[in-house]
């Protein structure tokens, strides 16, 4: 069988320097710039408005180069597309295992690193290009929760793929004891070491205890409410009005459709777009990680998710 051609970096657009002094890289793939049809003997007239950019935020432990080929195809639908490590994870520095790393859960990357580097993306960018988040997994929840909570620059929509609370009852009666027992060991393993060795132990990559102690919290309780912030995480979802194209995949034992039903159930203002992407599809064995080798045909329905909430009425009100 011949082997894919390797996928090489996206260039790099930015480096986000955070208050605390960790660093964040943002690479892209920029949309061509639109033509501009200017009628013989016209002055300047106004050409089509920007392609529409998506930022990819990654799953727990997955480095944001995991996503290049993903990338690539969403470039090639005609979007300028973004990725971001999350704090301590990829390029990011200091990692997750340093000296000078610091502690962190939910509350920092939702509240001050999510912020920033939108906030620098939009520098780069511009105000006009209709800016959505994509995110996988622990990525898509942070997506959805940054904007429920409105805590920085706006974004246009959100597209969760093989994402989903970690609640363990919405994993079903035959494997909701294991997931309580993995969350109940996985908290009390981080308390007690100070941080999470994923990489060692094959789950999460390498994390602080702040971050799995939330994850375990939610996962326990159903409810996002990470420690430290004095936010209603679980009103600001329920208030979230933006569109939403939630992306279940076939043979995706760590986001089931059950587990993305309990997180939309959380957003019932959204307006929802949802789709199951296949094996048939993909032309290609489909799991919670293989859908980004073989995005090709999912990144057409994210392309046309994004058009068709483009269309008049559907996108950032005006002066948004």
């Amino acid at each position: 069988m011949t082997q894919p051609e390797p996928v090489g970096e996206l260039p790099l657009l930015t480096t986000v320097e955070l208050p605390d002094g960790a660093r964040v890289p943002v690479r892209a793939l920029r949309a061509p710039a639109p033509e501009r049809f200017l009628p013989s003997g016209s002055g300047p007239a106004p050409g089509p408005p920007p392609a529409p950019a998506v930022l990819v935020l990654p799953a727990m432990g997955t480095p944001a180069r995991y996503y290049r080929r993903f990338a690539r195809h969403l470039h090639d639908e005609g979007l300028t597309v973004l990725t971001a490590d999350l704090r301590g994870q990829g390029e990011a520095t200091p990692r997750a295992t340093d000296r000078d790393a610091r502690d962190h859960g939910y509350r920092a990357l939702v509240e001050e690193d999510l912020p920033a580097v939108l906030a620098a993306v939009r520098a780069e960018l511009g105000p006009e290009p209709p800016l959505r988040l994509l995110g996988h997994s622990l990525g898509g929840q942070l997506a959805l929760l940054y904007a429920a909570l409105g805590s920085g620059p706006d974004v246009d929509g959100v597209a969760l793929v093989a994402s989903g609370s970690v609640w363990f009852r919405a994993y079903g009666p035959r494997r909701a004891p294991g997931l309580l027992l993995g969350e109940l060991l996985i908290a009390a393993t981080a308390t007690a070491l100070g941080r999470w060795p994923g990489a060692r132990l094959g789950f999460g990559g390498n994390q602080p205890k702040g971050v799995m102690r939330d994850w375990a919290r939610q996962g326990l309780t159903g409810r996002y409410a990470p420690k430290g912030s004095a936010l209603d995480y679980e009103a600001a979802l329920a208030a979230l009005d933006l569109p939403v194209l939630a992306v279940s995949v076939e043979h995706d034992t760590l986001a089931p459709a059950t587990a993305l039903d309990h997180l939309l159930g959380k957003v019932p203002r959204a307006r929802l777009t949802r789709r199951h992407y296949t094996a048939r599809e993909a032309g290609a064995r489909l799991d919670h990680f293989a859908w980004t080798k073989a995005g090709g045909a999912l990144a057409k329905q994210v392309a046309a998710w994004t058009a068709a909430e483009e269309r008049p009425g559907r996108g950032r009100p005006p002066g948004g």
